[in-house]
């Protein structure tokens, strides 16, 4: 569906229509529980190509008030959206009052659209086997077992 003349433009997306695109769109994961806030990217007729969902951190120590993370980015193959999605979930957050920014790449996934927007790589984690155990039984997501790298937008400057 991507088409080279395509132009995009924000858009603000409701989270119940966040959720459903990404169950559409996205590769590998399903939507996210829930999300501080969604935005969107649409082309020059409307139409909602592209969203990116931001919530409070799926990893506890992040989770100081001031971080937020982008849990799900989705698009329907259209060049460039993810990089809109990125920079305009970061001036948001901000806009907000967050001071931190972080997503996840799974293995395989480049992190040109993060690189596009000055987001910088801040950790690799090593695979891990998922979190199902003994005592609190878990059904599998589908990315057990993936190396991941852990992405950081361009800190607020302490001045």
């Amino acid at each position: 569906m991507s088409e080279e003349g395509t132009r995009l433009h924000l858009v603000p997306v409701r989270q119940k229509d966040a959720k459903e695109f990404v169950a559409a769109w996205h590769r590998h994961h399903k939507p996210p529980a829930g999300a501080v806030f969604a935005v969107g990217a649409a082309d020059q007729d409307g139409i909602l190509r592209a969203v990116a969902m931001a919530g409070r951190p799926v990893a506890r120590h992040f989770d100081d008030g001031q971080t937020l993370e982008v849990t799900r980015t989705a698009t329907d193959g259209v060049r460039n959206a993810n990089s809109l999605l990125y920079g305009a979930a970061w001036r948001a957050a901000k806009a907000l009052g967050y001071n931190r920014l972080i997503t996840y790449t799974q293995a395989g996934e480049t992190g040109a659209s993060l690189r596009a927007v000055g987001w910088t790589v801040v950790a690799q984690r090593r695979p891990r086997p998922g979190w199902n155990c003994a005592s609190r039984p878990r059904s599998t997501q589908g990315t057990e077992n993936v190396a991941r790298t852990l992405w950081e937008a361009q800190p607020v400057d302490a001045t």
